[in-house]
């Protein structure tokens, strides 16, 4: 192997999380790839990846504000079950406290066209990427690509739990508070949106 220059890579397993998915007309691309909404909560997306462990995959839900790029949910599942989607949506419901309607973008998974989802977001503005085309959820995608490459790839994840674990680590205590992003003026995103709410406070104050 030397002598013809191969070298032996291990490539960790890979399964599918877009299952059956619907390429029917119904399902309207809204956003169509408008990524950079002008204030937080105007615009949410969600997608599904996995995460290899020694016990079998588990899978990541996220809910991503596509103001700041703010993970504002996500839930860690052993299953594709669409209850863990509606869950992650609900969380993120009762985080941002929100009352008015926004646009709701991700692929067209079984898990986003079943009724659960459509429960959980009724009121908002459903948007589904075109068939085939990751493009259309970008931002999300991207997001998943990083965890994976900057945190979750250097591991060998035991378990659930240590799975859960790492996720936590990545979102909570770095990628929301810490990671700085070009969108967010190399800011962090919590900083993004604290600066956001800031300058419309002190603008109110003018106004008044």
């Amino acid at each position: 192997m030397r002598e013809m220059g191969l070298k032996a890579q291990w490539i960790k397993p890979y399964t599918i999380t877009t299952i059956n998915s619907d390429f029917s007309e119904e399902y309207k691309n809204i956003l169509n790839e408008q990524f950079n909404p002008d204030t937080p909560d105007a615009v949410w997306c969600s997608d599904i990846t996995y995460i290899w462990t020694f016990e079998g995959f588990v899978y990541l839900t996220s809910v991503m504000d596509l103001y700041s790029r703010k993970i504002i949910a996500w839930v860690l599942s052993d299953t594709l079950e669409g209850k863990w989607l509606t869950e992650a949506v609900e969380k993120a419901k009762r985080t941002r406290h929100v009352t008015k309607p926004l646009i709701m973008h991700s692929d067209r998974g079984c898990q986003y066209t079943s009724t659960e989802y459509i429960a959980a977001t009724e009121g908002m503005t459903r948007s589904y990427s075109k068939k085939a085309y990751p493009w259309d959820n970008a931002c999300i995608e991207s997001f998943h690509s990083l965890i994976k490459r900057e945190w979750i790839n250097r591991f060998k994840i035991k378990d659930y739990k240590h799975a859960y674990k790492l996720v936590f680590e990545y979102i909570e205590t770095f990628y929301n508070t810490v990671r700085i992003h070009s969108h967010c003026n190399y800011e962090s995103p919590n900083e993004h949106e604290k600066k956001y709410w800031k300058e419309l406070r002190k603008l109110e104050i003018e106004t008044v």
